[in-house]
C-alpha cells in the first residue's frame, strides 16, 4: 500500500471513529506491564475505560499478548526501558494526549495531583500532591501543590475550587503564604473544616468528609492517604476506588503523565485513563502555567523565598519569666515554630509554654496576656 493510500485510510478511519463516538476521540497511552495483578488487569482497565467513555481511545504500550483484545497497541519488547521510550515517543509525536504509567522518574519540580473518593459523602476530592515533588523544601512544595491542585480542579471543570491545608508540619506557614498570595491578588478560595471551630487547616475528619475541593499536603503524606482511600475496603492488596495518583504538573512541564499503583485494579485504571483524558483535553500544562503566572504577579517568588531555610543564626539566650497559671491557648503556630514562639513572648516578659493540643500545636499562657501576645506573635510572623 502506498503512503498516500495509507494516510487516506487512516484519515477515513478517524472520521468514522469520531462519528461513532460523537466527536474526536482523545488517545491515552496505558502501559501494559508492571502490575502486581498481572497484564490482564491492565487490559481489563483499558477496555473498561473505553466502554465507559466513548470519547476515549486507549493505546496499550508494551508487549502484545497472542490473544490481544480489541485495543490499539504500540508494541515493544518486554523491557521497561523500551516501554518507557515508546511512551515518551508517543507523547512527543502527539500520538497520545497523555499516558497512564505505573512508574515514572519525574524530575525535581514535577509532582502528581491525585483524586480520591471521600467515604463520608461519596464526594471526589483532589489531593495535592501524591508522587514526585514540586520542591525539596516542604513548605515551598505545599504552596506549589496548592497552585497545581487549583489548575487540575479547573481542568476538571471546577471554576472556583475551595482549598484547605492538611494539618501536617508547615501547615500554618503554608496557610500564611497562601493567604499572602490571596491578599496580593491571586484568586484563591479557602474552604473550611467541618468541625465547629472551622478554619482552613484540615483534620482527618475533614478529608473523610471531603470538606474542600483541593486538600494540600506534602507528596509523601498524600501518597499514604491515596493508598488508604483506594484500598481500605479490600485490605490493601487491591486498589478498588478512586482515580489513581493523578496527572503530572510542574513549571514548564509539557506532558500529562498520570500514575497508578502496581496494586491498582481495573476500576481505578479505567478512572485514571478517564481523568487523564479529561485534563489533557482541557490543556492542563497550559492551565498550570496560567496559574503560576497569576501567582507570580501576586508575589509568589517572595512568598516562596520566605519559606526556604535561612542560614543558621547564633541563638539568643532567653530566660523564661516567672511561671504563672496558663489558662489560655493560642492556636495557629506551626509545630516546628512553637518553642521559638514561646521564647518570643518570654522576651516581652510574658510567661508561655509550647504544648501539643488535640488539634495541634498551641502556645499556653495566662488569659490576661492574650491580646498583647497575639499582637507580638503576629508581628514576629508566627501567626
Amino acid at each position: 500500500m502506498s503512503d498516500t493510500k495509507k494516510l487516506v485510510g487512516e484519515i477515513l478511519h478517524e472520521i468514522l471513529d469520531a462519528a461513532k463516538s460523537g466527536g474526536p476521540r482523545i488517545s491515552v497511552g496505558l502501559l501494559a506491564t508492571g502490575s502486581e495483578l498481572g497484564p490482564e488487569e491492565m487490559i481489563r482497565g483499558g477496555l473498561l475505560a473505553q466502554q465507559e467513555n466513548p470519547g476515549i481511545r486507549v493505546v496499550m504500550i508494551g508487549p502484545k499478548p497472542a490473544s490481544a483484545p480489541d485495543l490499539e497497541w504500540i508494541e515493544t519488547e518486554d523491557c521497561e526501558k523500551d516501554i518507557a521510550d515508546a511512551m515518551e515517543g508517543a507523547l512527543r509525536k502527539k500520538r497520545i494526549a497523555g499516558a497512564v504509567a505505573l512508574h515514572y522518574p519525574f524530575p525535581l519540580g514535577v509532582t502528581t495531583i491525585g483524586r480520591v473518593l471521600t467515604p463520608a459523602k461519596g464526594k471526589p476530592m483532589i489531593l495535592a500532591s501524591t508522587t514526585g515533588t514540586s520542591s525539596s523544601v516542604r513548605g515551598e512544595s505545599m504552596v506549589l501543590n496548592a497552585i497545581y491542585g487549583i489548575a487540575t480542579a479547573k481542568a476538571l471543570g471546577i471554576e472556583d475550587p475551595t482549598v484547605g491545608i492538611l494539618n501536617v508540619e508547615s501547615a500554618q506557614p503554608v496557610f500564611r503564604a497562601l493567604n499572602a498570595l490571596k491578599e496580593g491578588g491571586y484568586p484563591l478560595s479557602f474552604g473550611a473544616s467541618l468541625r465547629k471551630d472551622g478554619g482552613s487547616v484540615l483534620r482527618g475528619n475533614d478529608i473523610l468528609g471531603g470538606a474542600v475541593d483541593v486538600c494540600v499536603a506534602d507528596s509523601l503524606t498524600g501518597n499514604v492517604l491515596i493508598k488508604m482511600f483506594a484500598s481500605y475496603s479490600t485490605g490493601g492488596g487491591y486498589e478498588a476506588l478512586g482515580w489513581g495518583y493523578g496527572p503530572s504538573c510542574g513549571d514548564k512541564w509539557p506532558h500529562v503523565v498520570s500514575i497508578i499503583s502496581r496494586a491498582s485494579g481495573a476500576p481505578v485504571i479505567a478512572n485514571a485513563v478517564a481523568f487523564t483524558a479529561r485534563v489533557a483535553g482541557a490543556g492542563l500544562p497550559e492551565l498550570v502555567q496560567e496559574e503560576l503566572k497569576k501567582a507570580r504577579k501576586a508575589g509568589l517568588d517572595t512568598v516562596l523565598e520566605g519559606l526556604r531555610p535561612k542560614a543558621a543564626a547564633v541563638e539568643e539566650a532567653v530566660t523564661a519569666p516567672p511561671a504563672e497559671p496558663t489558662d489560655e491557648e493560642i492556636h495557629g503556630v506551626d509545630v516546628l515554630e512553637m518553642e521559638n514562639a514561646a521564647k518570643e513572648l518570654w522576651k516581652a516578659g510574658i510567661y508561655a509554654e509550647a504544648a501539643m493540643g488535640c488539634t495541634g500545636p498551641v502556645v499556653k499562657l495566662n488569659k490576661k496576656h492574650e491580646e498583647r501576645a497575639l499582637e507580638i506573635l503576629k508581628k514576629a510572623g508566627y501567626l
